[in-house]
């Protein structure tokens, strides 16, 4: 992902900013014993862009993906609706448990924008998406960075149009969602109103993205690594982060690592699930073809 990439990762300050009061509000009612649900992924499994991460000989690169991750975030649904076929094959090569992340296809978020033409696009996805059954997670819509509050109306259709069986995240770029207290105010409340999750996504050139406001019991997290050796201790500020909001009652952590380079993405996913595990209490596989790399090493 080369969204929010900087020339100089090494000057941007990457500390968490602040919980935005609403979020503690919302968590704050929740059952404090409940399982946390925590799946953490790439965004793709080609076996160009993970580059030494699939063992010589390997036939089947999603089989051998799903044997070390418990889910994708499927980017690959962006560019065009697949052929039912190919999701009843996505789902019978996965292990039970697996969970897909699929991003809606950009005909609704950036050819189209939301207009009215949209919603048989978005039923024509969901019809095929939905062969996932049990293995789908949460769908996420990611707006163009040029998408901004003047197309307010477009969203509030959209987001009551959504069917509710179907769990939704959304994601905004345009700098005018955050920085207009009103504007962000009417927006959070939209999507906590029905039951949408916020997006968050800590990228080196964006720290506007980093809102801190969760819109349900679902911390949906887009982390893009700069190939630095910053993007080790930015991970476990995330876990620190993300126990705190465990503690507070949150139920569901759905984080995806990207790079600007993808093929060390991998490399810093082992290093997450390693101290999620130690520190949370987790049971998540390491990638096993990872474990005996030091991160360190990498820079």
């Amino acid at each position: 992902m080369k969204f929010g990439k900087v020339d100089h990762p090494e000057l941007i300050d990457f500390t968490i900013p602040k919980d935005h009061p609403d979020t503690q509000i919302l968590l704050s009612g929740r059952p404090k014993n409940k399982k946390t649900n925590v799946y953490v992924g790439c965004a793709k499994w080609n076996r160009q862009d993970l580059k030494n991460f699939y063992p010589r000989g390997t036939k089947d690169e999603l089989v051998y993906y799903s044997s070390q991750f418990n889910s994708i975030e499927l980017n690959a649904t962006f560019y065009r609706i697949f052929p039912a076929e190919q999701y009843q094959k996505w789902y019978d090569k996965t292990p039970e448990g697996f969970k897909f992340f699929p991003k809606m296809t950009n005909e609704v978020s950036h050819l189209r924008r939301l207009n009215d033409k949209v919603y048989e696009i978005a039923d024509r996805y969901l019809e095929v998406t939905s062969l996932l059954k049990e293995k789908l997670g949460t769908i996420f819509l990611q707006m163009h960075n040029n998408f901004n509050p003047k197309n307010w109306d477009r969203v509030v259709q959209f987001v009551e149009y959504w069917p509710k069986e179907f769990p939704l995240a959304m994601e905004f770029r345009h700098t005018d969602w955050f920085t207009d207290e009103k504007v962000s105010q009417e927006l959070y409340h939209l999507l906590e109103e029905n039951g949408i999750a916020n997006v968050l996504v800590d990228t080196a050139g964006r720290r506007d993205l980093m809102h801190m406001r969760l819109t349900n019991n679902e911390a949906f997290i887009r982390y893009v690594g700069a190939n630095h050796a910053s993007d080790y201790p930015r991970l476990e500020d995330w876990i620190t982060r993300l126990l705190a909001w465990k503690q507070m009652g949150l139920e569901n952590i759905h984080f995806f690592v990207h790079q600007n380079l993808e093929l060390e993405s991998p490399l810093l996913s082992a290093h997450f699930i390693k101290k999620l595990n130690e520190q949370m209490g987790c049971n998540l596989t390491i990638p096993s073809t990872l474990v005996k790399t030091k991160p360190n090493t990498l820079f």
